[in-house]
């Protein structure tokens, strides 16, 4: 698998990104294939679930695959990293996209469900932390402030200033606005709502469970008491429609959105940093993610489409889809392992 150059370019999102289930079924060509592998000449049927931030990608990846090869279907849908593995453990699909790392209750499932299956990183992205475009009052916040606005000990706030004290427990400085604090970010459905406990809270969650001020079950959770989704776009709308929200979603659909939300500075420590395609890259930026597919091994043995389409996923027409997606390449050495970590698995 060839090395390929850094590709910062960022486009706009394709429009399969908002359709939960897609069924692509192309009259391709048998022309030259440009994709890396896989094309040309498979058939049969592709089930994908999982992580709708991911979605975009392995939609774009499916659509090109499917123009060159007619004969395969490929359906892709988004309802959350978690919905997603519990289908996999079952068996039920032959892909599942994740956000973040498969936990141990899932690789049990799997264990239990008699699925074996490759973790393949495809990409990288960062989660943003948004806010109105009409909020002035709010550029930064710290971990500590985030932990006190959205974690398990802020229930029933329902103004920023409310989180104040905690926040200067916590050792934040930052000047919390007098204004309605209006949430709306990922259910536990998504990886994102994971991702974001795990990189955020993590560290603050265990000295408060230390502190006996949170229970071990807390410090996994956030504040049950907002407006909670899957899908990502329902976010952004809630988010666009108060002056003083609070919410957070992947890197691609906060930019892709900048018309209705605003990317907040996070400061994980280092100083205020905003999420950027060379922050998210660099890891500067301190809420920034991998991203993954993972692969029915047996199932890719069994049907040589399904084998072919991760191949072509894995070829050069995959790596230009993370960013034609709106997301980040992994750097080249990485894809490079990935490339070898699915052909010790497939060969």
């Amino acid at each position: 698998m060839p090395l390929r150059s850094w590709k910062s370019a960022r486009r706009t999102l394709p429009a399969v990104v908002g359709v939960l289930a897609l069924i692509l079924t192309a009259c391709g060509n048998d022309g030259d294939d440009s994709g890396g592998g896989g094309g040309g000449g498979a058939s049969g049927a592709i089930v994908v679930s999982g992580s709708s931030t991911v979605e975009p990608i392995t939609a774009l990846v499916a659509e090109l695959f499917a123009e060159e090869n007619s004969d395969v279907s490929v359906e892709v849908n988004g309802p959350g990293t978690s919905d997603g593995f519990e289908l996999f453990c079952q068996g039920e699909t032959d892909i599942n996209d994740a956000s973040r790392a498969i936990e141990e209750e899932e690789i049990t499932a799997c264990e239990e469900g008699g699925v074996e299956y490759v973790e393949l990183n495809v990409g990288i992205d960062g989660l943003s932390i948004i806010t109105s475009t009409g909020n002035d009052d709010v550029e930064c916040l710290t971990f500590a402030d985030l932990y006190a606005l959205v974690g398990p000990e802020a229930e029933g706030f329902d103004n920023w200033q409310q989180a104040q004290p905690l926040a200067g427990e916590l050792g934040s400085t930052t000047e919390l606005p007098d204004a309605p604090l209006d949430i709306t970010g990922p259910g536990e459905e998504s990886g994102t709502y994971g991702s974001f406990i795990e990189l955020v809270f993590a560290d603050i969650a265990e000295e408060r469970v230390t502190a006996g001020s949170i229970s071990e079950d807390q410090a996994e959770t956030t504040r049950p008491d907002y407006q909670s989704s899957g899908n990502d776009n329902t976010i952004i709308d809630g988010v666009g429609g108060s002056d003083s929200s609070l919410g957070w979603v992947g890197y691609a659909f906060a930019q892709e959105n900048s018309d209705q939300v605003k990317s907040l500075e996070v400061d994980g420590g280092d100083g205020c940093t905003a999420p950027t395609d060379e922050t998210i890259t660099t890891g500067d930026y301190p809420v920034s993610r991998p991203l993954f597919i993972y692969v029915n091994t047996a199932k890719a043995a069994e049907n040589a489409a399904l084998s072919d389409f991760v191949d072509f996923y894995l070829g050069d027409t995959g790596f230009d889809s993370v960013t034609e997606a709106g997301y980040i390449n992994v750097p080249d050495d990485d894809w490079a392992a990935t490339g070898d970590t699915w052909d010790q698995a497939s060969g």
